[in-house]
């Protein structure tokens, strides 16, 4: 029976590890939504910033050439 008893201590000792590490990924991975959502609103803000700025501009700068014209 200390063979069996042995085997079974190995695999509880396996899932423990897979449990904590398991849970460690769940942790950066909500962190890095967290992020995700942060950096998203960011660009949101970015972005309408971006078009009141052209929206202000209007239409009255020319088009010119490039300068290698």
């Amino acid at each position: 029976m200390s063979d069996l008893e042995a085997r079974i201590d190995a695999l509880e000792m396996r899932v423990a590890y897979q449990d904590q590490t398991i849970e460690e990924l769940n942790q950066t991975v909500i962190a890095q939504w967290k992020q995700i959502d942060a950096l998203r609103r960011q660009l949101g803000e970015v972005l309408d910033r971006v078009q009141e700025v052209e929206d202000n501009a209007g239409g009255s700068a020319p088009d010119r050439p490039p300068p290698h014209y």
